[in-house]
Parts: structure tokens; sequence; C-alpha cells
């Protein structure tokens, strides 16, 4: 059965893969983008089924606006899919609270922006698919990219509190713990903090390097991975959270296996802080 699409960010990467795929599936998408240009090339790729909306997801009452008149004037959104994002790569210390905050205005608001305008509707349809694409960065925290990190770490709990929020009301959300693809993110995409800190040289700049060298040569196909959403989206009992890519299932283990050992030598801890009646 044909639905309806609202996809944020789909000038190119994994934005426009899934867009793609979907209008190859026969659904109808709206597209957001950042430039008219853009936006012409988008709606040429399936005319009359592919429409394009100018948007800088930071602009709450401009996310707002988009999705009303979606809505109104194209029909009801059964696929929501948050793709819009990039990465801020550096150092806590060297990073500032202005890359923090652009971070999260574009990574975190952008999304709750959007995940709040379409939920009246659905909401009211007793019926929907909100996906929210976050990063293996976002269950595993990794060195180097800590904003980023943490922005994804916010999708992540977002998504997962919402899923129980709306459960009741027939409407689905899955998060996508994302590993490496072959898209700009690591290069046009990634903002790079100047280094400023000598002592973090042994630490970051391998990383940095390592990075740089990934650009473009990562395992991920995006258009499998569009393939891959598509088929949850088309699952009756599909996840809250899906990882993709094998690097993404490797380096998530590894974390949630840090973590638990800390849960396991420290559990003894935890328990201490439990009061026994009359006590305070």
């Amino acid at each position: 059965m044909s639905k309806s699409f609202l996809i944020t960010g789909v000038s190119s990467g994994l934005g426009r893969a899934f867009a793609t795929a979907a209008l190859d599936a026969g659904h109808r998408v709206v597209g957001t983008v950042r430039r008219a240009d853009q936006a012409s090339a988008f709606q040429a790729l399936a005319p009359g089924r592919a429409g394009a909306a100018l948007l800088d997801v930071t602009d709450e009452e401009a996310v707002t606006d988009i999705v009303h008149t979606v809505e109104d004037q194209l029909g009801a959104i059964d696929v929501l899919i948050t793709n819009a994002g990039y990465g801020v790569e550096g150092t806590v210390e060297e990073s500032s609270m202005d890359d923090l905050r652009r971070q999260f205005d574009v990574n975190v608001y952008g999304i709750v922006a959007a995940v709040k305008a379409v939920l009246p509707y659905m909401r009211r349809r007793r019926s929907g698919h909100i996906v929210t694409v976050s990063s293996m960065a976002g269950l595993t925290a990794l060195p180097g990219v800590a904003f980023y990190s943490a922005s994804k770490f916010a999708v992540e709990g977002l998504s997962a509190a919402l899923a129980q929020e709306v459960a009741a009301f027939g409407i689905r959300v899955t998060c996508l713990a994302l590993g490496g693809f072959r898209t700009d993110w690591a290069g046009r995409s990634m903002t790079r903090v100047p280094r400023t800190v000598p002592d973090y040289d042994a630490v970051f700049d391998p990383i940095r390097a390592a990075r740089r060298a990934k650009d473009g040569n990562q395992n991920g196909a995006p258009a499998l991975a569009a393939q891959a959403l598509l088929r949850v989206l088309d699952s009756d009992d599909p996840p809250v959270h899906l990882a993709l890519g094998s690097d993404a299932l490797r380096l998530i283990e590894e974390g949630r296996e840090r973590f638990q050992n800390d849960l396991d030598a420290w559990a003894w801890l935890a328990t201490s802080t439990d009061s026994s009646p009359g006590t305070s």
C-alpha cells in the first residue's frame, strides 16, 4: 500500500537514499532541503510523487508550518523520518559551548520540533511511524565526538520514551543507530574543531586521521540501509532500536559490555542506598 513520507535532509546521503527507495517502492515523499536548486533536483526524481520544501530544521516555526502544510494540502503523513543532522568532531575541552548549542539545535531540537508537529495528526488517526535517525555513537560514546555522541544519546532516550507514550495510539517509533556509511557525514557534513591543547595529541590526532581516511570508504551502503528501513516500515512489530551496520553492532555490544561490567562490579554499592523500614 502506498504511503506518504516526510523526510528531512534529502539533498544527499542517507536522506536521499531513504527518499529514493521510498519513491522507487511507489510511495509519495516530501523531502526538505536547504536550497532551491536542491528542491528542483529532488522533485525531478519522481514528478507528481516527489515534493520538496525549503527548511532550516533549527527554525521551529518553519518546521511546524511545513508539517501543517503537508497535512492540509497533500494529505496525511504516514511516515516521518528525521534525518537532517551533522557532526562536531573535537575534544570536550577544545570545543566551544556554541559548538554544543549548534549541535543540539540541529540534532535534537530539530527532531523534537518535527515529532511534536506530526504527533497530533498521527494521534487523531491512531496510526503512523516516526523514524528518528541516531548513531552508534548514541548507544556507545565515542571519543573525539563527545558533543555528537551527547546529541545522539538524547535522540535515543527521546525515542525510547516516546515509543512508550504513543504505543496505545497505534503510532510506532524506530530509532536508527547507524554505523559508518558512505555519505558526506565524515566530510562535508563534519564540523572539525581547531586543535588548541597539545596534551590531547596522542589521543585525538589518530582519531581525526582515521576518520579522514575512512571518509568515502565506509562499509555501509546507503541504498542497502534504505532497503532495510523499508522492511522495518512494513513489519507488524517494528523495533524501537535498530542498529544498521556491522560496525554499529560491534561497537554497541562492546560499549554495553563495559557498562554491564560497571553495573556488576558496583552492584553492592547501588543496593546499599536502599533504606530499611524506619531509616531515612
